[in-house]
């Protein structure tokens, strides 16, 4: 069959030429080539042989022994003393050169010793000790930074600006605030400089701006009408909310300049809250239209209980005069009977009883009877007496 093994030991069967391989190719010779020896084909030591992979392995085998020896190989070179000084210079020269540090025109450094504030430089390069006994930081400190009030303006939302007036009025109140970090590198002893004190001291400065600003502009609004606030009064509002501002910041040594203030809005409030502006406007018309009628009756009845007074004050005043002239009269002439009582009593005790029947008899109807009297009939005229009194 061709894929049998026909070839036997090269020879030919018996009627038969020479045994062909499986697929009917020609055989081969027994070098492997093409031909017998010194035909085209090579023989067994030919450089056509391919190469055996044992062969391979063994000559990559050798090649990483002499790349790698077991015996350790040839040993690096041995550093001296001046080589290890030379290191040690470089590595010091480097580490000293990592002290230099630039400031910015527009910047203030910070140099610290051992976490502890040491000065304030100004622009251009400078040189601290090292790591780690100093570092450094710098600020920018002519950048103007702005902080708007209420925070987002009127996106923030339809009460965040509402304030009350010092008329008991509700505006809607957005200024916008730019200030800067102080640039003094100089304070005094004991002291950190304003531009150290913004940077190591205060932790978030836009929320502090903020809420300081929130407090001023409240209180400034609180102090003025609503009027005055929408009309000639927005530049005094600017003003006082600035320097109350800035009392207040240097006050607490945040190192940070106001530079100025815009009041961009300052409105009556929006549908939201008008409805309750006007009740409590309503609720204000009534407590003074009470108030104007009670003030109304005060001044009606306060004048005539006034003149009241004053008129029951003058006739006791009166009564008073009265009474005491009287009272001294009767003295006065008590004193006069009595000295003429000395110098005659019996007269005087005489003409005293007949001006007393004279002035308590005098006004009186009467009839005198002498004693004795002859033909006179005791009569009383009741109906007369009546008369006169019921007159």
């Amino acid at each position: 069959m061709p894929w049998q093994d026909n070839s036997g030991k090269g020879g030919q069967g018996p009627g038969r030429g020479p045994t062909r391989g499986p697929w009917g190719q020609p055989p081969k010779p027994p070098g492997g080539g093409g031909q017998g020896p010194g035909g085209p084909g090579k023989g067994p030591g030919g450089k056509g042989t391919p190469p055996d992979l044992d062969e391979i392995l063994n000559a990559s085998r050798q090649r990483l022994k002499r790349a790698f020896p077991r015996d350790g190989g040839p040993k690096p070179p041995q550093l001296n003393r001046q080589s290890a000084l030379l290191i040690v210079a470089g590595v010091g020269v480097l580490w000293g050169l990592s002290g230099f540090f630039q400031v910015g025109p527009v910047e203030r450094g910070i140099v610290l010793t051992f976490g502890e504030f040491d000065r304030v430089v100004g622009p251009g390069l400078h040189w601290r000790a090292p790591a780690p006994f100093q570092s450094s930081m710098t600020e920018r400190v002519t950048e103007v930074r702005e902080t708007l009030v209420p925070a987002g303006g009127s996106q923030r939302g339809a009460q965040s600006g509402l304030m009350l007036t010092g008329d008991r009025n509700m505006v809607d109140i957005v200024i916008r605030i730019l200030w800067e970090v102080n640039p003094e590198e100089t304070a005094a002893p004991g002291e950190l400089p304003p531009v150290a004190r913004f940077r190591l001291l205060i932790d978030e400065p836009d929320k502090l701006v903020l809420t300081v600003a929130e407090s001023a502009i409240r209180e400034v609004v609180g102090r003025n009408e609503l009027d005055f606030i929408q009309t000639e009064g927005r530049g005094v509002v600017m003003d006082q909310t600035r320097e109350l501002m800035q009392q207040t910041l240097d006050a607490q040594g945040a190192g940070i300049i106001i530079s100025s203030v815009n009041l961009e809005k300052a409105e009556p409030p929006t549908e939201e809250v008008n409805q309750a502006f006007l009740d409590v406007n309503a609720a204000q018309q009534d407590r003074d239209q009470y108030i104007n009628r009670a003030r109304e009756y005060a001044n009606k009845v306060v004048p005539e209980a006034r003149g009241a007074a004053q008129q029951i004050l003058e006739e006791a005043r009166a009564y008073q005069a009265q009474v005491t002239a009287d009272a001294r009269g009767q003295a006065s002439r008590f004193d006069a009977i009595y000295t003429e009582y000395a110098k005659a009593p019996e007269v005087t005790r005489q003409r005293m009883y007949l001006e007393t029947a004279e002035r308590v008899l005098g006004p009186m109807n009467k009839i005198i009877i002498e004693e004795g009297g002859q033909g006179v009939v005791p009569y009383l005229p009741l109906n007369e007496i009546n008369k006169k009194a019921n007159q």
